[in-house]
């Protein structure tokens, strides 16, 4: 495999990860503890002791994690309770892929038009979140533009089997139009009931690659908490969320990585424009640099504006800093695709939420709180 090839390859599986990345040595840690006590005699530390794990097989990202817990037992025990949850989430919200014995978001896109579909609670949550995201930011946020989506997805995939970026294409007008024919979410049909979702549009098909993560990390810290875990910071392709503080009262940290000076490949050189504390938050970042092909010079990503059918052009970055995963990732696609001024109307609308947008003339603008967070 030629290195070309290879650096493709590895382009690929990295594009589920966001910016946000941490600044406590996360991304260089293995799984791993402090020591009990040492050769030399010292004596064993007290109190809860740090521990480091990646995982590498959900929702096609690194997930990582760090945590303090009163014994490697009780880590291990809560590691694999939180990876097991990750994997069930991965696959309930896979639009490529079907699993036995699943009924996912493919099995909805699959009966479209066709029937109801019963499904997991796991999904019905997720997709209450997504519809009530949508509302909130005008429809910037709109998990029912699987057709055009998908049409950028197999040209970015192309992309990625060609020998030069000269081979690239991009898709028409017209055949992003005839697609965008079947984007309305009022097409979605969902009954709490029942349990059942629906999309009355044959040829519509949901994509939740902006709020499945998120929502995903939030329920899984959610259940972790609920086992016991009182200190961590877990980090999904660098969606963040932070469980309570580390033992001696200090917050977690989290860093925005420089989407002008960003890297397809986590380097000790990135460097960020901005550092928080967090303490039962989630910063999440939404950017033009992580997934994207280049036609003619010009880079294309992954992020597209409802209105326009065409990858955002409004910032190169924003991040989103929330009490909730999944609203954070629903907010960080919704206020990419928007002016700035409606942007920070609506995050100054939100209690608790703050937001940072990196704009194309390298600028930062920051939301009014968002400096209370910062690492000093």
């Amino acid at each position: 495999m030629s290195i070309r090839e290879k650096l493709k390859q590895w382009k690929r599986f990295a594009a589920g990860a966001t910016a946000a990345v941490l600044c406590a040595g996360l991304l260089a840690g293995c799984t791993g503890k402090n020591p009990a006590g040492s050769s030399d005699g010292t004596a064993a530390q007290e109190g809860p002791q740090r521990y480091s794990t990646i995982f590498y097989d959900a929702f096609d990202t690194v997930t990582q994690v760090i945590a303090y817990c009163d014994s490697e037992e009780e880590f291990t025990r809560q590691m694999d309770a939180l990876h097991a949850d990750l994997l069930e989430y991965h696959q309930l919200y896979d639009i490529y892929n079907d699993y036995d014995g699943v009924t996912n978001i493919k099995t909805i896109n699959d009966n479209a038009g066709t029937a109801p579909v019963q499904v997991d609670d796991k999904i019905l949550g997720m997709l209450e979140l997504a519809r009530q995201m949508y509302n909130t930011t005008d429809g910037k946020l709109n998990i029912a533009m699987g057709s055009v989506l998908r049409i950028w997805h197999d040209y970015r995939e192309a992309a990625g089997q060609t020998e030069t970026d000269a081979d690239n294409k991009l898709p028409s007008q017209e055949e992003l139009d005839a697609a965008a024919r079947h984007c309305d979410i009022n097409n979605l049909v969902m009954d709490e009931e029942a349990k059942t979702v629906y999309l009355t549009d044959p040829e519509m098909s949901l994509d939740v690659g902006s709020v499945g993560k998120g929502y995903a990390v939030e329920m899984v810290a959610q259940a972790a908490e609920a086992r016991g875990l009182t200190s961590a910071l877990i980090s999904v392709g660098g969606n963040l969320r932070a469980i309570g503080t580390k033992p001696d009262g200090s917050q977690w940290s989290g860093g925005v990585e420089n989407p002008w000076n960003a890297s397809e490949f986590y380097t000790s050189d990135s460097s960020y424009v901005a550092a928080v504390n967090m303490s039962d938050m989630a910063l999440v970042t939404s950017g033009d640099y992580q997934r994207y092909y280049v036609v003619d010079g010009v880079r294309y990503h992954h992020l597209i504006d409802p209105a326009t059918l065409w990858p955002a052009a409004y910032f190169n970055g924003v991040s989103v800093l929330a009490p909730d995963s999944g609203v954070a990732d629903c907010l960080t696609t919704g206020l990419f695709c928007m002016p700035l001024e409606e942007g920070q109307k609506i995050v100054e609308s939100l209690d608790g939420v703050e937001a940072l947008w990196c704009t194309t003339d390298g600028q930062l603008v920051t939301s009014s709180g968002w400096s209370s967070h910062e690492k000093k």
